[in-house]
């Protein structure tokens, strides 16, 4: 199999696992992922995704020679590798070792936070094969990182490591080399332990904020949270707090 699927305490990990390619997507690959994303969203149990890769790499973007073949790695819905347009509600990482290129680092693009040990490489290197980024690394970049520096990622096309773009935001935890994906997991671990109902609208108002206009940013923010002020879970947040102990979730 391309990709394997774990899951653990509410966490899943998605792991590309086509290292002899470095974990490049063909078809099978971009399926595979698109299908872990849905039960992701539908299995009520799971509070977080991770995405990884196996043997060193995070994911080298396109496979050039399933493009050749002819194969379709960009799905109806959801995009690129099944990830890129897809339509989430829970949070999801990404773990990244090695390189994140291409298509990869839109993979990268396409999470809500990314841990990169500190020898992950990054570049947007379409370009140099007269190809462009549109699986979102040409309206995720500006949207991520200062204009002048998403340029020159899409326009030069080189590499670059994760301690400069962590410098301009783009990553939220350096780890050394090999950490990567326990950095992730103890992200993913404290976010898990937090109400469900409260992550997801969080995470819904911050992304969706984005383009809004600026005299309707609280109308519209408050609409959408009344209903966790109003939520069984947040009364049980309350309880835990004032009787010591860990809540428990319903997501109600």
């Amino acid at each position: 199999m391309p990709v394997n699927f774990e899951i653990i305490n509410g966490v899943a990990t998605i792991t590309i696992d086509r290292p002899e390619a470095r974990n490049s997507i063909d078809r099978e690959a971009a399926i595979a992922i698109d299908a872990a994303i849905k039960q992701i969203e539908s299995d009520s149990a799971i509070r977080v995704g991770i995405i990884t890769g196996a043997g060193g790499n995070f994911c080298a973007g396109m496979d050039l020679k399933a493009f050749l073949r002819g194969e379709t790695v960009r799905l109806p819905d959801s995009g690129f590798a099944g990830v890129t347009q897809a339509k989430r509600t829970k949070p999801l990482i990404a773990a990244v070792e090695g390189y994140a290129l291409a298509g990869g680092f839109e993979i990268a693009l396409a999470c809500d936070m990314v841990v990169a040990s500190e020898e992950a490489q990054f570049g947007l290197t379409e370009a140099k094969r007269g190809l462009v980024a549109n699986a979102g690394g040409l309206v995720r970049l500006p949207r991520q990182l200062p204009i002048k520096i998403a340029t020159q990622l899409v326009l030069v096309g080189d590499l670059h490591p994760a301690s400069l773009l962590a410098t301009h935001g783009l990553i939220n935890v350096v780890t050394p080399k090999g950490g990567a994906l326990d950095g992730a997991l103890e992200l993913a671990r404290k976010i898990a332990a937090n109400g469900p109902l409260a992550v997801a609208v969080g995470r819904q108002v911050l992304n969706e904020s984005l383009e809004w206009p600026a005299d309707e940013l609280f109308d519209r923010q408050n609409a959408i949270t009344a209903a966790v002020f109003a939520s069984e879970d947040a009364k049980e947040g309350a309880r835990a707090f004032a009787e010591k102990r860990a809540p428990v979730w319903r997501g109600v």
